[in-house]
């Protein structure tokens, strides 16, 4: 590796795939046991282990791109290319519970009445917690934006305080989202409309934790200078996924909290 004659990245021999997957594995059964038999050992082992190749494997690709230079200019090219591939398939996957609700409501079907919100579901008031939720993803998109051209200008100061504002406000949304759950008058097994509801808005808040995680590890990051205003392609990757999940929560606003009540 150290005479070669490319600016490819060769990568080493790894553990953490092969214990990635039954980790992932491990956690799905646990899962279903929890289900089933209200039981948490298995989940809790596959969610601990899960996290710990997490770590470890980050730790490896920022050691990689940060320590050793392997992250040339073709390489980030694929990081780029893999990311935006990644979100595609996001897109698609978000796809699939806006098309099983319109198809839901649009033609509701006789088991539930023929009715769009199924009769004794009380929905949510859309100009209430969803519409700050609205406001605070959008506040947030600003915050993350404004990061990333701090990080271009070599600020330093202003790249942490606009990243550690964004991840107050992702929590925030978190917070809130769970809080709505806590008062809904509605579980997911009511109908098709909780399993949309749930589904859709579930995934979202997942992928809003999974979004600021991703951040809070480029703000650690930058606070240990590991970005440059040329090479910081690691936050890139969060902002995107950041403005992605901002904008499948306003298709999710729009559609399910204010036409879908």
């Amino acid at each position: 590796m150290k005479n070669k004659n490319h600016p490819f990245h060769l990568v080493d021999i790894s553990p953490w795939p092969l214990i990635g997957a039954l980790s992932a594995m491990i956690l799905m059964i646990g899962l279903i046991n929890l289900f089933n038999f209200y039981k948490t050992n298995l989940f809790l082992i596959g969610f601990t282990i899960t996290l710990l190749v997490m770590f470890q494997w980050w730790r490896d690709v920022t050691r990689e791109g940060t320590f050793q230079g392997l992250h040339t200019l073709n390489v980030t090219m694929g990081l780029r290319w893999g990311m935006i591939l990644f979100i595609t398939s996001e897109i698609f996957f978000f796809i699939s519970f806006f098309w099983g609700f319109f198809h839901s409501s649009l033609s509701p079907s006789v088991e539930i009445g023929m009715l769009w919100p199924p009769k004794g579901v009380s929905t949510f008031n859309p100009i209430q917690i969803p519409l700050l939720n609205t406001l605070i993803l959008l506040t947030s998109g600003v915050t993350v934006t404004w990061a990333h051209h701090s990080i271009m200008e070599n600020n330093f100061n202003q790249t942490l305080q606009s990243l550690t504002l964004t991840i107050i406000l992702g929590l925030y949304f978190s917070i809130l989202q769970a809080y709505e759950y806590l008062e809904a008058s509605f579980t997911i097994s009511d109908a098709v409309y909780g399993s949309s509801f749930f589904m859709a808005t579930g995934f979202h808040g997942i992928h809003v934790i999974i979004g600021t995680t991703f951040l809070l590890m480029c703000m650690i990051r930058h606070f240990y200078n590991h970005f440059s205003s040329i090479h910081h392609f690691g936050f890139e990757a969060a902002a995107w996924y950041w403005h992605f999940v901002d904008v499948v929560w306003l298709f999710l606003y729009i559609s399910i909290y204010w036409w879908g009540s």
